[in-house]
Parts: C-alpha cells; structure tokens; sequence
C-alpha cells in the first residue's frame, strides 16, 4: 500500500500544509512563480519536470488559491499561472528556506543575489535588508546573478534570469 497525500486525523495546519506544498517540485514551481515564470512550457523546460507531474502541481496549487490561472491566449486557448496574495504570502517562508540552504548546505558562494530595490542593499535572514532594515516585499525585491552564479542552461527562463529582475514581474522572455 503506498503513502496517502494527506495527513487525515491530525488536526495541525503545519500538515495541512504540507498536504499543499510538501510534495516534490511543489515549491520549485511557487519559487520560479516567484521569479516572473508563468507559462506551462516555461516551468516545464526550467524545472526539467515530467510534464503530467507538472500539471498536478499546477492544478494543486490552483485549487489550493496559491496560484491563479488566468488566459493569455484564445487560439489556441492557452494559460497562464501568477501567484495569487495566498501565494505571495508564502514569500519569507521560501526566502528562510533559501537562506538556510545557503548557510548550510551550499557548496560555494550564492548563485543569486536578492536585493532591496528602494536602497539596493542585500536582502537576509527574514527578507531583511542588511542596509535600511526594514522588511522587504517580494514586490521590492531585485533578483539577479550571485557570486556563485554558473551560466550553463541554456533554455529561455534561464537565460532571462541572467539579468536583473524584480520578483512578481513577468520574466522577458525572447
């Protein structure tokens, strides 16, 4: 008998939770929903994601009110996939979760840099700005290439992440 999905008789919203979000790729699909991607083919070729486990996830999120799908395209019908104020909530958990990996799991410097966009300083711990010290919205929040960053893929949302972006925006993608 395999694992079940949820943890049924536990009345905990830490596991509710994870019922969400705690299934592998889960929160790589909110991180790159983060970053500006939101075409199915986009978090399919950056995520290297089988496409029917994608489409559980998506659809997962969307029916959790993580995500919204919203049209982009009539013909042929096609969607797109933007964090709804649920799923931008998520924003200092996923940034805490990041951070620790960086001080203990890293293997070199960070391969991305986050920063304040209204004074430029370096965003840690909590989404903090090491500079001014305030708390800083994802919507304030420069992404761009850290000291570890290695260019090595080459499919379009990679490559649009070579450069400086604000999170939430929409990545340029040629």
């Amino acid at each position: 008998m395999g694992l079940g999905k949820d943890y049924a008789g536990q009345n905990c919203t830490f596991a509710r939770t994870l019922e969400i979000l705690g299934e592998r790729w889960t929160l790589l699909v909110v991180r790159d929903a983060f970053y500006g991607v939101r075409r199915f083919g986009d978090f399919l070729v950056h995520l290297d994601i089988p496409r029917a486990v994608l489409s559980d996830r998506l659809e997962t999120l969307v029916r959790a009110g993580v995500l919204a799908r919203r049209r982009y395209q009539d013909s042929p019908p096609r969607d797109e996939y933007v964090l709804t104020d649920a799923g931008v909530e998520l924003w200092p958990a996923l940034f805490q979760l990041t951070s620790w990996g960086a001080r203990h799991l890293a293997i070199g410097p960070w391969p991305r840099t986050f920063r304040h966009v209204g004074c430029g300083g370096t965003i840690t711990g909590p989404a903090m700005c090491r500079d001014c010290g305030k708390l800083v919205d994802p919507a304030d929040t420069q992404i761009e290439p850290g000291p570890g960053a290695e260019f090595t893929r080459t499919d379009r949302v990679s490559v649009a992440l070579r450069q400086p972006h604000r999170l939430l925006q929409p990545l340029p993608l040629t």
